[in-house]
């Protein structure tokens, strides 16, 4: 299913209304870019978003228009020094939640513990970890998902086709080198802004 101006069907427990002023600008930035959305956001309570490619900032900015767009509620992680004043309230209001990267398997207990505390949480991730297009992809997201004992959404943003692919659902087996090369296969056709490099 595409939505041509992203209007899609948010699931009750990530609606977040944030005016209408917020909904307009978020609409009149995708349709003027010229993005649509293919796919749905699915039914399940909490899941891990994995966002791919990710190779520029321009990411954040189509992500935070699709949110305002359709009045989605997510949260996503930020280097902490982004969280600082004037700036804080509003990336935390954006669903941020800042996070010392260094610290990596802290990161991925905190968001253990975060996912077994919330009735509902949608967690978006960019799985390269940097926009710099490496051609390995961190483990955590995948860590995080097993430990949650939650499901992966997929989506690709595909600066060739402006297209929001939203994809099936992936359930981890627990087993990182077989299901891994699964997941990245669903991106070989999804162009980020800048070309990545070829995966070793």
């Amino acid at each position: 299913m595409s939505h041509p101006e992203a209007f899609l069907p948010v699931p009750p427990a990530f609606h977040q209304p944030r005016g209408w002023a917020w909904r307009a600008l978020g609409r009149a930035y995708l349709r003027t870019a010229g993005w649509r959305i293919e796919g749905a956001f699915p039914a399940d309570p909490k899941y891990v978003l994995i966002v791919a490619p990710h190779t520029s900032n321009w990411d954040f900015v189509v992500g935070v228009a699709v949110a305002f767009a359709v009045e989605l509620r997510a949260s996503w992680l930020g280097k902490h020094s982004l969280f600082r004043a004037p700036f804080a309230s509003f990336l935390r209001w954006l669903g941020g939640i800042p996070v010392d990267r260094s610290a990596s398997h802290g990161v991925v207990g905190a968001c253990v513990r975060a996912f077994e505390a919330a009735p509902t949480l949608m967690l978006a991730l960019a799985p390269e970890g940097t926009r710099k297009g490496v051609s390995q992809w961190k483990s955590g997201f995948y860590r995080i998902a097993v430990a949650a004992r939650v499901p992966i959404l997929p989506v690709g943003f595909d600066y060739r086709k402006r297209m929001i692919r939203l994809m099936p659902l992936f359930h981890p087996s627990g087993d990182l080198d077989r299901d891994l090369p699964l997941i990245q296969a669903l991106y070989e056709q999804v162009h980020g802004l800048r070309e990545r490099p070829a995966r070793s």
